[in-house]
C-alpha cells in the first residue's frame, strides 16, 4: 500500500492580484462572469473557476490567488492559480483556468481531482506541539507553524506546515518543510526545500564501487578577442562592462560584468536583470545577501584552476547566463521566474560538500567545492547549472512534487518528470551554448569524470548503471527513485526529438530502442522542445504523471502544429514506445 510522503510545494507568486474570490457560491452567474472577463485575465479566470466547479473542483470557502498568467499568439490565456480553503493554503490544490480569447471557459487542468475542503477546522494539535514534532523529525531549528490544507495523495486533511532548518537530515545542514498531521500528529511528509543534482542512490552507488568523479578540466585557449573592458572610464557608475573570465571546464570565457567605478567591478550581469555569484566562503547560506561579492579592479576573472576562488564563479556565472539565455531566446522565457530578475548563485558553499543545488528557500544556485572523496571537483559544469536551474523554472510553473518514503527515498512519477524536465532542458542549454570546450550531446554530467563517461543519457536510460535509469514506463515506476524514473520521459523526448535506431550527433553515437520495436522518426530537437516547454507552462500541475504529461503534449502539438499534424502523430508514437498510453493508464488514485 502506498503512503508515501510528498515534497511540500513553496509557492512563488509572480503576478500581482490583489484580491481573492469572495466567499460566494460555486455558481456564478453569466453576467458576473461576463463582467470578470472585462476587467483582467486573471478576474475572468477566476470567476469561470467558479461557474464551472463541477469540473475545478472549487468549493464555498476557496479563494484563488495567480501564479502565472500566459498569453498565446492567438490569444489564448491561461492562469495558473494557487488556492487557500478558509484561509488556509491548500496543498496540492493548484490549477490553471484555460481561457480563449474573449475570456471564455475552455477547460482546467487540476491538480486534485477530490474536494479539498477538510472533514474538520479543529486542530488537536497546537502549533507549539508541531513545532516540536516537525523538529525532531527534521532534526533541526523550527519555525513558526502555519495551518494547512494537505489535500496531496488523494486525501484533504487539517495540518501544519513547519520550516525547519539547520537540518541534520539534510545534506550540508540546509532546510526542510515538515507537514504534520493536526489531529493526530503524524508526520506527513518531511522532505528537503533543495533540488540536489547527486542524488543519494548515486552516492551510495559510487561508494559500493569504491569509485570516485575525477573530473577533466579545460583552460582552453583564449576566445578571439576576448578582452576585459579597457576603454576610457565611463562617465556614470554603474555601468555596463566587457570582461573576461578563465574557468575550470569551458575554458576562456567572454563576462558581461558592472563597472562600480573607474577600477572596480562586480561580477554581475546587467544585461541579464542583474544576475550575479557571490562567494559563500565555506559557509552553508540560504541567504543570498550574505555571499560575499566577487570584485575585480581589472574585469579579469579566475585563472582557471581552483586556486583561485574567482575561477568557479566563472564557470557558475557563464552557465546561469547561458540558461537565462536559452529560455529567453528559445521561449522568451524572462527569467527563471518570467518576471525579469536575474538567477544567482553562490560558489564554495559549506566544507566539503560534494553536490550543486538549487535552493527553492534561497531562490539561487549552491555550489559545493566537492567533498574530495566521491566528488574532487566543484560541480560548476554547464549541463549541470542547466538542470538545476531548470528544476526553479518547474517550480515556478508546474511545482511538480516529489514523494519521500518512509526510508527518505525521493520516489513518484511527478518527481522522476521534475528530474526529467532537467535533464531535457539542461541538454537544451549545452545544444544552445554550442561551446567547443563543452560540446552538446543528449549526454548529462559527461564532465564529472565518472567510469561509464556520463551520469544519465537521454537515448538509452537504461545504460546508465549507477542510478538504474529504465527505459519504459510499468506499473512499479511510481515506486521508482525519481533519478532512476526520469528515464521515461527522457527517452520519450528523446524519440520524439531525434528518432529511433542508431544516429550520431556531434560525433557522439546514439542507439534508442523502443519498448515494442516500432521505428519512430524524429521531429527535430527545437520542435520537441517546443511541445514539452509549452506542456509544462499550460498543461502540468504539481501531481502530473507519466500519462497525464503524454496528454499535456499532445495539447501542446496540437495547439502549436495541429491534431492532425506530423508532430502531433510523433508525440503519441514516442509515448507509445516507452509503453505509455491512453490504454495502459492506471486508474484514478494510483
Amino acid at each position: 500500500m502506498r503512503r508515501p510522503h510528498i515534497r511540500s510545494l513553496a509557492v512563488a507568486v509572480s503576478v500581482t492580484t490583489a484580491a481573492t474570490l469572495p466567499v460566494v457560491p460555486a455558481l456564478a452567474d453569466a453576467p458576473a462572469v461576463a463582467a470578470a472577463a472585462a476587467s483582467s485575465p486573471v478576474e475572468a479566470a477566476r470567476a469561470a473557476a467558479f461557474a464551472h466547479a463541477s469540473a475545478t473542483g472549487v468549493t464555498r470557502g476557496d479563494t484563488l490567488q495567480a501564479k502565472d498568467v500566459m498569453t498565446d499568439p492567438d490569444g489564448k490565456q491561461h492562469v495558473r492559480f494557487v488556492r487557500a480553503h478558509q484561509g488556509m493554503p491548500v496543498l496540492g490544490g493548484d490549477m490553471v483556468v484555460h481561457l480563449d480569447r474573449q475570456g471564455g471557459y475552455l477547460g482546467v487542468t487540476r491538480a486534485a481531482d477530490h474536494s479539498v475542503k477538510p472533514a474538520t477546522t479543529d486542530s488537536k494539535l497546537t502549533a507549539t506541539q508541531a513545532e516540536q514534532k516537525a523538529a525532531a523529525a527534521a532534526q533541526g531549528d523550527a519555525g513558526t507553524a502555519e495551518l494547512v490544507v494537505d489535500a496531496r495523495d488523494g486525501g484533504s486533511a487539517l495540518a501544519y506546515q513547519v520550516r525547519v532548518t539547520d537540518s541534520r537530515a539534510t545534506e550540508a545542514g540546509g532546510s526542510r518543510t515538515v507537514v504534520v498531521d493536526a489531529l493526530t500528529g503524524r508526520i506527513r511528509s518531511n522532505t528537503p526545500d533543495s533540488d540536489e543534482f547527486i542524488s543519494p542512490a548515486l552516492q551510495d552507488a559510487l561508494r559500493r564501487r569504491g569509485e570516485s568523479a575525477t573530473p577533466g578540466t579545460d583552460g582552453g585557449a583564449a576566445l578571439s578577442g576576448l578582452t576585459a573592458g579597457t576603454g576610457a572610464a565611463a562617465a556614470r557608475y554603474p555601468s555596463t562592462a566587457s570582461g573576461a573570465g578563465s574557468s575550470l571546464f569551458v575554458g576562456k570565457v567572454p563576462l558581461t560584468t558592472t563597472r562600480t567605478a573607474r577600477t572596480s567591478y562586480l561580477l554581475k550581469d546587467p544585461t541579464r536583470w542583474g544576475t550575479e555569484t557571490r562567494d559563500a566562503k565555506g559557509r552553508e547560506l540560504e541567504t543570498f545577501s550574505s555571499g560575499t561579492k566577487f570584485t575585480s579592479t581589472t574585469d579579469k576573472w579566475g585563472n582557471g584552476v581552483t586556486s583561485n576562488r574567482a575561477t568557479v564563479a566563472v564557470d557558475a556565472q557563464y552557465g546561469i547566463t547561458k540558461t537565462l539565455d536559452f529560455y529567453n531566446k528559445t521561449f522568451g522565457r524572462k527569467g527563471i521566474k518570467n518576471n525579469s530578475a536575474g538567477a544567482r548563485a553562490m560558489v564554495h558553499f559549506g566544507n566539503k560538500v560534494g553536490n550543486a543545488f538549487w535552493d527553492s528557500t534561497c531562490g539561487c544556485m549552491l555550489y559545493g567545492d566537492g567533498d574530495g572523496d566521491l566528488f574532487k571537483k566543484p560541480l560548476v559544469v554547464l549541463d549541470v547549472t542547466g538542470h538545476e536551474l531548470t528544476h526553479g523554472v518547474v517550480d515556478a510553473t508546474a511545482g511538480l512534487e516529489t514523494h519521500v518514503d518512509t526510508h527518505g527515498n525521493q520516489i513518484g512519477e511527478p518527481g522522476a518528470l521534475n528530474e526529467s524536465l532537467a535533464d531535457i532542458f539542461g541538454s537544451g542549454v549545452e545544444f544552445a551554448a554550442n561551446n567547443p570546450q563543452n560540446p552538446p550531446n543528449y549526454l548529462m554530467g559527461e564532465k564529472l569524470g565518472l567510469r561509464q563517461k556520463f551520469l544519465r543519457r537521454l537515448d538509452h536510460p537504461s545504460l546508465d548503471r549507477l542510478e538504474g535509469a529504465i527505459d519504459y514506463w510499468s506499473a512499479q515506476t511510481h515506486d521508482t527513485e525519481v533519478h532512476a524514473g526520469s528515464g521515461v520521459s527522457s527517452h520519450a523526448f528523446y524519440l520524439l526529438a531525434e528518432g529511433s535506431g542508431r544516429k550520431t550527433i556531434g560525433g557522439v553515437a546514439y542507439d534508442s530502442p523502443t519498448y515494442d520495436g516500432s521505428r519512430v522518426t524524429g521531429i527535430g530537437r527545437a520542435k520537441a522542445l517546443a511541445i514539452f516547454y509549452r506542456a509544462l507552462t499550460r498543461y502540468m500541475v504539481s501531481t502530473t504523471d507519466f500519462h497525464d504529461v503524454r496528454t499535456a503534449t499532445l495539447k501542446a502539438a496540437a495547439d502549436i502544429y495541429g491534431a492532425n499534424s506530423t508532430e502531433y502523430r510523433t508525440v503519441d508514437k514516442a509515448w507509445a514506445a516507452v509503453d505509455v498510453t491512453a490504454a495502459n493508464t492506471p486508474a484514478v488514485g494510483h
